[in-house]
């Protein structure tokens, strides 16, 4: 036989059997799309594995689809696939609403994928709702603390039972805004009550209060029913803050009495300085007396008389002085 012709045929061979075991990899996977309902283009799913896709997550998820009553083509699901998105979630959440009768469509569902969330968790909290608690778990406090208007702490805890807002998913706030929102709304409605009494009789005027703000809005949550689990009484916040007060009073006031005592004791001591000065400036004037008079007899002012008429009335008035006092004396 022809050389050439042999060495042809045996790459006519090797390439067959490269072939065969190509379309052998997806042959069953065509064979069990084309049984399901759900047919697939065999050269498609070799085009599949040069695409980077994985044929089976795409063949896998039509079929179910196609059970479901749901077609959903293979470009669809290889685009979503390309774009990072997770299949299954989103032909699984597809699924639960179509059963639960939610509206959601294909792209809906994968833009709900793409942008983060967890479509099919959200697809069944719509369906099955959950409970969060509030405050969470995770914080760290293990209630939420309001003072009433008589002064009386109250500690309460709530549970609050949420669904999924499909159309609100892309861009809707998360739980913790919910939580913050609900113990937000619990403290307005604690702190609004007359008297802690109240509350403690009726807590669930306080589910009405917070319910009726629409709390929700704006968020990927509807809320349905907030249940005060347990409020309990704290401390007495009025009656602190008012000895804290009266205290800062007392404090205040003891400062004033001082600076008071401490203005008195300083005028006190300008009086008592005023008093050695003026006694200073007679003692001062008293001792011109004796020169002026020198002076006075110098220039022929005042005579020797004049001077013994002056001592006279001088001891006369001292005289009736100390007689003044030893009656003053006697009678008392």
């Amino acid at each position: 036989m022809n050389p050439l012709l042999i060495g042809g045929l045996v790459i006519v061979g090797v390439f067959v059997l490269i072939v065969l075991f190509i379309v052998g990899q997806y042959f069953s996977l065509w064979v069990q799309a084309l049984l399901s309902g759900a047919r697939v283009n065999l050269v498609g799913l070799i085009m599949m594995r040069l695409r980077k896709v994985d044929p089976k997550t795409i063949v896998y998820n039509r079929i179910r689809a196609k059970k479901a009553g749901m077609d959903l083509t293979t470009d669809w699901l290889e685009a979503h696939y390309l774009a990072g998105g997770r299949v299954t979630n989103v032909v699984l959440a597809m699924i639960a609403a179509e059963k639960a009768n939610i509206a959601l469509t294909w792209d809906s569902a994968t833009s709900i994928d793409l942008a983060g969330r967890d479509i099919l968790e959200a697809v069944k909290t719509s369906v099955d709702p959950k409970v969060i608690d509030c405050p969470s778990s995770s914080s760290n406090k293990s209630t939420i603390d309001a003072v009433a208007k008589d002064g009386i702490q109250l500690r309460a805890k709530a549970r609050v039972t949420v669904r999924t807002n499909i159309a609100q998913l892309v861009g809707g706030a998360t739980e913790e805004t919910v939580i913050a929102r609900v113990g937000e709304g619990i403290v307005s409605a604690i702190g609004s009550a007359n008297s802690h009494k109240e509350v403690l009789e009726n807590p669930d005027a306080i589910s009405k209060a917070v319910l009726a703000k629409g709390l929700d809005a704006g968020t990927a949550y509807e809320i349905l029913s907030i249940d005060i689990a347990d409020v309990d009484v704290g401390e007495n916040i009025g009656a602190k803050l008012q000895a804290d007060q009266a205290e800062a009073d007392t404090k205040r006031y003891q400062a004033q009495a001082e600076q008071r005592r401490a203005m008195a004791v300083a005028q006190e001591a300008e009086f008592a300085a005023e008093a050695v000065k003026n006694r200073a400036l007679v003692i001062l004037a008293e001792a011109e007396v004796p020169k002026a008079m020198a002076e006075a007899f110098r220039s022929g002012n005042m005579g020797i008389m004049d001077y013994y008429r002056m001592k006279n009335i001088v001891a006369d008035t001292s005289m009736r002085k100390s007689i003044s006092g030893s009656e003053d004396d006697s009678i008392s």
